[in-house]
């Protein structure tokens, strides 16, 4: 696929973007977490056999020799006292989250990482696992085989690794055994807490959810918190309420934000940035030191000994001349790419006068940089 293909599709995105842009509403559910929905982290300790060659040391892993040793045990095979090492075996750790209203025989996608010294996970199966919740309970288990994301190849002299091959997925490689007890339908009360805390968006959603109903049946009681007074909604279940108001069309109030990412050079400008009257330029000095030594010998058959004469060329060197761009009072996002533009410099430069202008204090945004 050519470049010019992909700037040519991500062009097309930006202008679908920008003609919708007017219409900047967003559905209630993708606003807000709804109080009791929510997923339950699970964590478990396997085994995963079958490797080619690439598990455990046992000698600098002993807890996967006996975990090995405790499922033989299991099975009726007696280890007790053998010596036995093999090399296509692992001890992980498996990581899966239970999505909220999970029911018994559902299934679930689990994690699996390597904890031990083993160099890769490809090809391997685990072995049946259970999936410990927080109290400590087994809610679900796991086996499958796994699929890794990273791929190794070694020999004598050299070894090649891309991705990260000691860590893989099972999709849908978890059973549910146990479900979480909550009563969705005792509930008289429902909090919607906002991904975002504004005032501006709770309210919107208050007086959105207020309008639906013809009545006062939510309240704000915070920035992140909305309360929905079940009692005063005419509806059968809590469940047929919130499938009434979750597609709700709100539009949120977002706070001014420049996100810059320093290590790829990303700059992302919030819509309600704004800065104040301002004067940027942008230049730099290049720095040049070349060392070339000459080596000085004596003439043939003459006394003396061979010298090394240092010799040093240093130069500095301006940068190509940028002029001095103003950027007006209440400048708004595309005048700031324009002016910026203009000046000529790479996404890397512009995070420095990014970062020079909030210093000075014309910059009206919160300014992240990670």
């Amino acid at each position: 696929m050519s470049c010019a293909f992909i700037r040519s599709v991500f062009l097309a995105f930006l202008l679908a973007m920008l003609a919708h842009a007017a219409d900047a509403s967003v559905r209630l559910k993708d606003l807000v977490e709804f109080d009791g929905v929510r997923g339950n982290d699970l964590l478990g300790y396997g085994l995963v056999v079958g490797l080619d060659g690439t598990g455990d040391g046992m000698r600098n892993a002993p807890f996967t020799e006996d975990i090995l040793s405790n499922i033989l045990e299991r099975l009726g095979v007696n280890v007790t006292g053998e010596q036995f090492r093999p090399r296509n075996v692992a001890a992980v750790i498996v990581t899966a989250s239970l999505p909220p209203f999970a029911r018994a025989g559902g299934r679930v996608d689990v994690t699996v990482s390597a904890i031990g010294d083993a160099r890769s996970l490809l090809g391997g199966t685990l072995v049946m696992t259970p999936l410990n919740g927080a109290d400590g309970a087994i809610y679900a288990v796991a086996q499958g085989t796994i699929i890794a994301g990273g791929a190794a190849a070694e020999g004598q002299g050299a070894r090649e690794v891309r991705g990260v091959p000691t860590s893989g997925s099972i999709p849908l490689g978890a059973r549910v055994e146990r479900e979480v007890d909550f009563d969705f339908t005792s509930l008289e009360r429902v909090r919607l807490a906002l991904r975002v805390p504004d005032l501006t968006t709770a309210l919107r959603i208050e007086t959105g959810i207020n309008r639906e109903f013809n009545r006062q049946v939510a309240m704000m009681t915070d920035p992140g918190t909305v309360v929905l007074d079940l009692r005063q909604v005419n509806a059968p279940s809590a469940a047929h309420a919130l499938a009434r108001i979750e597609n709700l069309r709100i539009t949120p109030q977002i706070r001014a934000r420049v996100v810059v990412d320093q290590r790829s050079g990303t700059i992302v400008i919030g819509e309600d940035v704004r800065i104040s009257r301002v004067a940027v330029a942008q230049g730099g000095l290049t720095l040049r030191v070349e060392e070339t030594p000459l080596v000085v010998q004596p003439n043939p058959f003459a006394e003396g000994e061979t010298i090394v004469v240092p010799r040093t060329q240093a130069q500095i060197q301006d940068a190509p001349p940028i002029a001095l761009a103003e950027l007006r009072e209440g400048t708004t996002l595309s005048n700031i790419v324009a002016g910026l533009n203009a000046l000529g410099v790479a996404p890397r430069d512009m995070i420095d006068i990014l970062n020079s202008i909030n210093a000075a204090g014309a910059l009206h945004a919160e300014l992240i940089v990670q």
